[in-house]
């Protein structure tokens, strides 16, 4: 068994999921909460995190393989040389732990107490304040009896 990518048709991720699914093919469809800024407000949004694809699992003579193309929603078969491209396990795996890992760390709310894990803050409480675009946030730490505002990346903060 190994996993292959598929790529579905425009906007229909879902469906071509919700089909193998009922075909008994073992899917995995990574999605992330994603903020952006819609009339003036931030809005949180699931998104794909690859954009088109999404991938499944099976053995190179399961008999699925034939029913992959009518399948609705799937566009094609990811291939090389007329050879599906299979993705190792490990990179999958790794997929999964880090889609786990956003999850924990994603969601934090204004006035919410965290820890600073690594950086030259390391060891620091915080509260945390606001996100600072995509890749960092705005936490007050107490230095030399005062409250200082922070820009420090969202890897370096936990709950």
């Amino acid at each position: 068994m190994k996993w292959y990518a598929l790529q579905h048709k425009p906007t229909q991720g879902d469906r071509a999921v919700e089909n193998l699914q009922n075909q008994r093919i073992d899917c995995f469809y990574p999605k992330v909460q994603v903020e952006k800024i819609r009339a003036g407000k931030r809005v949180s949004k699931l998104e794909p995190l690859f954009p088109g694809y999404l991938f499944v699992h099976l053995s190179e003579k399961d008999p699925a393989w034939a029913k992959l193309r009518s399948t609705r929603g799937v566009l094609r078969i990811v291939s090389f040389c007329n050879k599906p491209a299979f993705i190792a396990d490990d990179i999958i795996q790794v997929i999964k732990d880090s889609l786990r890992q956003v999850e924990e760390r994603g969601g934090i709310k204004s006035g919410e107490k965290v820890d600073i894990d690594d950086g030259p803050f390391k060891g620091l409480n915080a509260v945390f304040q606001s996100y600072d675009g995509d890749e960092r946030a705005i936490v007050l730490i107490t230095f030399m009896q005062k409250h200082q505002a922070i820009a420090v990346p969202l890897t370096n903060i936990k709950r």
